[in-house]
């Protein structure tokens, strides 16, 4: 099974879907600035490899660009282009709006046990190792 985000405005006809993991590195550059596949790889805890096919596919759709990194020579930096810019806040824009709709009719507290039981969660994934 194949996960998308697919996005309802132009950016989709012009890009297709975004694949999950290609949406991840999209927002990973968004939120940090230009990273080296191993930076990305590590701040997902995803493979090296894995990575680099998403920043391989975003490429493709002219959704980043590779530029040379000055603190290493052979791992270059992976920068949002103006096209990957438009896409990415057209995705997070959708999303952010879908989440207020989804949390409308929740109550104070059904929120607060709701992030409990996340916040529990997460907790209990900290000791899980994902090598």
């Amino acid at each position: 099974m194949r996960f998308s985000i697919c996005p309802r405005d132009t950016t989709r006809r012009s890009t297709g879907p975004l694949s999950v993991g290609m949406r991840a590195v999209l927002h990973l550059l968004r939120q940090y600035g230009p990273m080296t596949v191993p930076d990305m790889g590590r701040a997902q805890a995803l493979s090296r490899q894995f990575v680099q096919r998403m920043v391989n596919d975003a490429a493709a759709r002219q959704l980043v660009e590779v530029t040379p990194n000055p603190a290493h020579k052979r791992s270059s930096l992976i920068r949002l282009t103006e096209r990957g810019t438009t896409v990415i806040d057209a995705v997070l824009a959708r999303e952010h709006a879908a989440l207020l709709r989804a949390g409308e009719d929740l109550t104070d507290e059904e929120v607060t046990a709701c992030l409990r039981v996340l916040s529990r969660l997460l907790d209990n994934l900290d000791d899980v190792d994902v090598n």
